[in-house]
Formats: structure tokens, C-alpha cells, sequence
């Protein structure tokens, strides 16, 4: 079992329960969606209950398909919000160091 936050368990199901809806207005079943997909049942079944243990490909594989737009975003415009977070990336340093601090016996002595 993977450990999640309430907050994260929230969304899981969110997205879940998104898919499901979706899936149902097109009135596929979970093994029409499974196959479109190309996972098994169980797995949709696991995807649509919120389940913290599957792939995040798969479970944005599936919502794609329904037409769930992820991150209020779909198409050309999740396209350019991913080269937008590259770019900004790209400028930040290559390395993350930890700030040097001062915090010694020797300093209180003072």
C-alpha cells in the first residue's frame, strides 16, 4: 500500500471519480475503457476508486481518453504550460546548496 496525505487521497479520488463520470457520459464500460487504455480492470477499477498504488501514466492515460482535462489544461495549451515550466527550470541552477549558516558555540560566546 502507498502512504498518501489526506490532501493527495483527495485528489486521487477527485480525478477517480472524474474518469468514472466521463467514462459513463460516453456509456463505455470499465472494460471498454480498460482496453482503450490497455490495462486490465482491475487496474481501471483502481484508477476510478482513487487508488493511491497505480501508475500515474496510466491513471493520466485514462483520463485523457475520457477527455478529463488535467490542470484545468488541455491540448495545445498543457502543451505550452509544460514547455513553459521547462524553461523556467532551465534557468534555475543546475544545484540546490544549502545555505551556510552561523549558528556555532563559538558565536554565542560573543
Amino acid at each position: 500500500m502507498v502512504a498518501v496525505t489526506r490532501a493527495s487521497e483527495d485528489a486521487i479520488a477527485v480525478l477517480g471519480n472524474q474518469i468514472k463520470a466521463a467514462r459513463a457520459r460516453r456509456a463505455w464500460t470499465q472494460a471498454d475503457l480498460a482496453a482503450r487504455v490497455g490495462v486490465t480492470q482491475k487496474t481501471m477499477h483502481a484508477i476510478e476508486s482513487g487508488s493511491p498504488s497505480v501508475s500515474i501514466g496510466n491513471v493520466f492515460n485514462a483520463a485523457f481518453t475520457v477527455g478529463v482535462n488535467l490542470f484545468g489544461l488541455d491540448g495545445a495549451d498543457l502543451a505550452r504550460a509544460r514547455r513553459q515550466g521547462e524553461e523556467t527550470l532551465a534557468l534555475l541552477p543546475a544545484r540546490i546548496r544549502r545555505p551556510v549558516t552561523n549558528d556555532s558555540a563559538d558565536d554565542a560566546a560573543f
